[in-house]
């Protein structure tokens, strides 16, 4: 039973880091336990920290608890995690297959870096014609756009802050964006910054903060609110830096 936990709280504490709400991944942790025979289980998560603890009919009781590192938004992950879920509850398995099935979702390939690359791009360049620019910079937009992603790939890899990491590639947004208008390249830089920066907005973890206060995950709710808040004010941060620093040599 003790491996049996583990096991669970390893699908759990995967789908808290791809960015599922509290709710969500303590109603799965549930389910699953009791699919098993567990007669209580009573788990208690935010997004750092996870604990459960389980009771047999024998009076016997396992409790585990889990620090969570980090959070990724990966709705692939996700979904191949809550199908799991959903297969640990509709048949009978054995620790040693349910260890096998949690390896293979999370190594699953994901999509390749070509693919993210050029969906920055896509989205930059659509947001940047959808606030009123050009089509100058409709065409460079994307450019911006696919540095940011390049970044973003190599920071995840070292693992650098989220905070520091959204305020990072906001100076970069706004300086390749000011060194393409004093090129002549692009006519409105206003809008090719809008248009990248809206690729960095949390708008996820936004969401989920509010689904989880509204489904009475106060603490949860207001810790992602709170680390919402904290990436938006870096992403301003970012572009106020760069302006503050170098606002006047591009604009004379």
């Amino acid at each position: 039973m003790q491996k049996l936990l583990s096991c669970v709280m390893d699908i759990g504490e995967q789908m808290l880091i791809c960015g599922a709400e509290v709710h969500r991944v303590e109603d799965s942790m549930e389910r699953m336990c009791k699919s098993v025979g567990v007669k209580r289980i009573d788990v208690f998560s935010i997004t750092s920290s996870m604990v459960v603890t389980i009771s047999m009919d024998d009076g016997t009781q396992f409790t585990q608890t889990r620090r969570i590192n980090g959070s990724i938004t990966d709705m692939e992950r996700l979904h191949r995690l809550n199908a799991l879920s959903r297969k640990i509850c509709q048949e009978k398995m054995s620790v040693q297959e349910i260890k096998k099935a949690y390896l293979e979702c999370v190594q699953a390939k994901s999509y390749p870096a070509w693919l993210i690359s050029l969906s920055y791009g896509l989205i930059a360049a659509s947001f940047t014609a959808f606030f009123g620019g050009s089509l100058r910079d409709m065409l460079f937009s994307p450019i911006i756009g696919v540095i940011i992603s390049v970044v973003t790939y190599f920071a995840e890899k070292i693992d650098v802050n989220r905070v520091f990491l959204k305020f990072f590639c906001s100076f970069l947004v706004t300086a390749f964006s000011f060194l393409f208008l004093k090129m002549g390249y692009i006519a409105n830089v206003d809008m090719v910054i809008i248009g990248n920066i809206m690729v960095l907005i949390p708008g996820i973890g936004l969401t989920n903060a509010i689904r989880d206060l509204f489904v009475g995950d106060s603490i949860a709710g207001m810790l992602r609110t709170v680390e919402a808040l904290l990436l938006a004010l870096a992403i301003g941060a970012g572009y106020f830096l760069f302006v503050w620093l170098m606002g006047g040599v591009f604009w004379q």
